[in-house]
């Protein structure tokens, strides 16, 4: 088969149900080169920091709706998104996501090569 389809809640929410949810939809896709996850914060709440400095992986996330605002620590910088933008960071940068709206916010990660 050519393709794989998948939905959001197959796999488990690595993000407490009370913060929003995250699922982790690589292996549900069978992908090999991309990463592919859906974020859902609730206001207030922030994403794991980190960085990709040992896989080497870039990340863009795109906002589906809602406010959020993404720590770049390294950079000491900090960057708005609203629904519609996105942003791509480099494997390096240590970054933050928070939900800093009064609604829920929703992203798509992606993330390359794995």
């Amino acid at each position: 088969m050519g393709y794989n389809t998948a939905t959001k809640t197959d796999p488990e929410s690595v993000v407490p149900e009370e913060a929003g949810g995250m699922w982790f939809l690589k292996e549900e896709l069978d992908s090999d080169h991309v990463g592919f996850s859906i974020l859902e914060l609730e206001p207030g709440a922030d994403g794991m920091e980190h960085d990709e400095t040992e896989s080497g992986q870039e990340e863009i996330y795109y906002v589906v709706s809602g406010t959020v605002e993404v720590a770049l620590t390294d950079a000491d910088e900090t960057v708005s998104l609203e629904a519609d933008e996105l942003i791509r960071i480099d494997p390096e940068e240590s970054r933050q996501i928070s939900n800093t709206g009064d609604e829920r916010a929703k992203l798509v990660l992606v993330g390359a090569p794995l």
